[in-house]
């Protein structure tokens, strides 16, 4: 059984918020000064800062992804206990295309007082390009980068 306010409590309430689709709840659970990293991002933020960035970040998020399950899920501990790695992959469908959304993720996230104060997302732009019907415009983006 999770410690609450744990790593693993959190995100565990941090899933079921956004299988909801209760973003306002999920928001409640980030740091005041929360940094959200995103390093493969192209065509969205690769960084947000602060809880009120995150809501801005998120405002669509429902409207984009229809999540229905995280079947795969795995948590990692680290060397730090309020730092842990999760390994997982998210189910649904674009809501604009109705495509299939299967999007393997790994994220390493920071849980400080029972709210997430760091959150760094691996994903995969490509796929989420794919999904909503925009991978011409991802491959224009990339290819007029420097």
């Amino acid at each position: 059984m999770p410690v609450p306010n744990s790593p693993a409590d959190v995100i565990d309430r941090f899933i079921a918020l956004l299988l909801a689709e209760d973003m306002a709840g999920a928001i409640d659970l980030l740091a005041p000064d929360v940094v959200f990293e995103a390093p493969f991002a192209c065509g969205t933020p690769a960084r947000v800062d602060g809880r009120e960035g995150m809501r801005e970040y998120l405002a669509d998020y429902p409207d984009r992804v229809d999540i229905t399950g995280f079947p795969a899920f795995e948590l990692h501990e680290t060397a730090d206990p309020r730092t842990v790695i999760a390994e997982f992959t998210a189910h649904g469908r674009t809501v604009r295309t109705g495509e299939p959304y299967v999007m393997p993720y790994i994220a390493v996230l920071t849980v400080v007082d029972g709210l997430i104060t760091h959150y760094r997302d691996y994903w995969s732009p490509v796929l989420a390009a794919k999904a909503a019907g925009e991978l011409p415009a991802l491959v224009a983006a990339l290819e007029g980068a420097e």
